[in-house]
């Protein structure tokens, strides 16, 4: 096959020297109105058209790759005393898989533990190109499924406003669970 990004014959969809030189994840973050940090691994202009893969088949394999180069060895590196549950965003598979599982999946380790099916939005009004005003007028009005762990990660594919996320905390908190930090691909704004 041919690498997406150079179309030089590769054993995967993004040869290992393109994942080399355009793949490393470069830390961005923010702070949410809530206190809660949000770390990116890419500025959403770098990887945009791969992020577009997510609602095809191939996006199965690109998040797949781009969660091996940057989610597992943040799940690897990061070191907590105690047992953390892992929620991905609305999970619920559109396609044949869902892209968010992919993320949280691979955050996986010994203490890190994701759940699926936890969160899953109510709303399901798509936010993409939308304003900030929108997405606060369409909330995703979440369903929460309770679990053992006090805290977790919260993870998305992408950052642009904050409301998905924020409105995830608010959930969670609700529900007496403290969100450690939040994870994402991309950040919009960087």
């Amino acid at each position: 096959m041919k690498c997406l990004m150079c179309q030089s014959f590769a054993l995967t969809h993004i040869c290992k020297t393109c994942q080399k030189n355009f793949l490393q994840p470069s830390i961005n973050r923010r702070i949410l109105p809530s206190g809660v940090e949000v770390i990116s691994f890419y500025r959403y202009n770098e990887i945009k058209k791969l992020l577009h893969t997510k609602h095809t088949d191939l996006g199965y394999h690109i998040y797949t790759l781009l969660a091996k180069n940057s989610f597992v060895p943040f799940g690897n590196a990061l070191q907590i005393d105690e047992k953390v549950a892992i929620i991905a965003i609305d999970d619920n598979p559109k396609e044949l898989y869902s892209h968010t599982a992919i993320l949280a999946k691979s955050l996986q380790n010994v203490q890190l533990h994701y759940y699926p099916s936890l969160l899953r939005a109510k709303n399901d009004v798509s936010y993409s190109g939308k304003s900030k005003q929108f997405r606060l007028q369409n909330p995703r009005e979440f369903h929460f499924e309770r679990f053992e762990e006090n805290l977790c990660v919260l993870v998305d594919d992408i950052i642009t406003t904050g409301t998905t996320l924020s409105e995830a905390i608010t959930t969670m908190r609700t529900n007496d669970k403290e969100v450690l930090i939040c994870l994402t691909l991309a950040d919009a704004k960087s």
